[in-house]
């Protein structure tokens, strides 16, 4: 990361940038996700609803300008999108009945859930630290749900077990979700995969909303308080798909997941300061083991580590020059060893 002077190079300084954008973005999601609850509006798929309604539109003008065939089959992007809107919606559903640093502390349950997934599905080896990384975490999650227990409504929800369980739950959707687009990726590339999980996703929120919260949405009183935390979780969810993509291609997933580390101290002091609420100091010591643990599991040689959001074209390079170069250096060597024998 350092140039020969002993400064950051510029790639790695956009790289921390966008890192900290990331976290922060996930921050806010969650932070306008408890503003919506507070206020008593309990519906989780109208908020992602938006966010799928921008990506499919931007997204997917940029696929009909480009006017090239869709590489995937249609039912793939439609399970996918299934997958995703149904993590949002058990996650958004979570502040319902937990606190905000519950619900971003757990939601790092879908790091060692992808771990598995890319190991048994994907054929992905990983070394032995990452194992005690993934250990170290679910020591960590065990303390979230162990003080959520002790703490009841103090730690800021009416049903915190149930809460953390819909949390769970849902960041092993998301786990799904993720290494279902590692595998999408490979075949199509990353515009097409953003434009049709947004269409998907967003005709299956709207079947979702349709069944499930027309009720409520006809029982919100829409006044100004009310339309902006919706718009808000909707630009910061559009605009935190739309840059890990980037941060991936930049620094590599390494960054990515320490980056979204510090999301988890941005909720503590969201909550501790902004809110004033108090917080569990078995939180503090949780979001340390979790911490040590995604370092953990993210350390090490880089070829091991999973990579989410790449785009075909990325995936394509990369095995060209594992291919190719040692092709060449095996081909040049043929060439010299063919020269000498004329020679003699």
């Amino acid at each position: 990361m350092l140039s020969s002077n002993g400064y950051f190079t510029k790639s790695a300084l956009i790289g921390l940038v966008l890192g900290q954008l990331v976290s922060l973005l996930i921050t806010s999601t969650g932070l306008f996700s408890s503003e919506l609850s507070r206020r008593g509006i309990d519906a989780p798929t109208s908020q992602s609803f938006l966010n799928y309604l921008l990506l499919g539109i931007i997204y997917g003008a940029i696929v009909l300008y480009r006017r090239r065939p869709i590489q995937m089959k249609w039912y793939y992007y439609l399970i996918l999108g299934l997958v995703d809107v149904e993590a949002n919606y058990l996650v958004v559903k979570a502040y319902q009945y937990t606190s905000m640093t519950s619900v971003m502390l757990l939601d790092c349950w879908s790091i060692p859930c992808v771990i598995i997934l890319t190991a048994v599905f994907l054929k992905m080896r990983y070394q032995i630290r990452k194992f005690i990384g993934v250990a170290i975490c679910i020591v960590g999650l065990v303390l979230v749900i162990f003080s959520d227990v002790h703490a009841g409504d103090r730690a800021g929800g009416r049903a915190p077990v149930k809460g953390d369980v819909l949390v769970i739950v849902g960041a092993t959707l998301y786990a799904i979700s993720n290494v279902s687009e590692e595998f999408v990726v490979k075949s199509a590339d990353r515009i097409e995969l953003m434009a049709m999980l947004g269409l998907f996703g967003a005709v299956v929120s709207a079947c979702q909303i349709i069944i499930f919260e027309r009720t409520e949405l006809q029982s919100v009183h829409w006044t100004k308080n009310a339309v902006a935390p919706f718009l808000g979780f909707a630009a910061a969810m559009f605009l935190f798909y739309s840059t890990v993509p980037v941060l991936l291609k930049i620094s590599g997933s390494t960054m990515l997941n320490l980056s979204l580390l510090t999301s988890d101290m941005w909720a503590i002091l969201i909550r501790a300061f902004a809110y004033h609420e108090e917080v569990d100091c078995i939180y503090y010591v949780a979001f340390v083991a979790v911490a040590f643990g995604l370092v953990i599991y993210s350390s090490g040689k880089k070829e091991n580590e999973t990579t989410f959001y790449v785009s075909a074209d990325d995936v394509e390079g990369k095995a060209r020059d594992q291919v190719t170069i040692p092709d060449k250096l095996e081909e040049r060597g043929a060439y010299q060893a063919l020269t000498s024998e004329e020679q003699l």
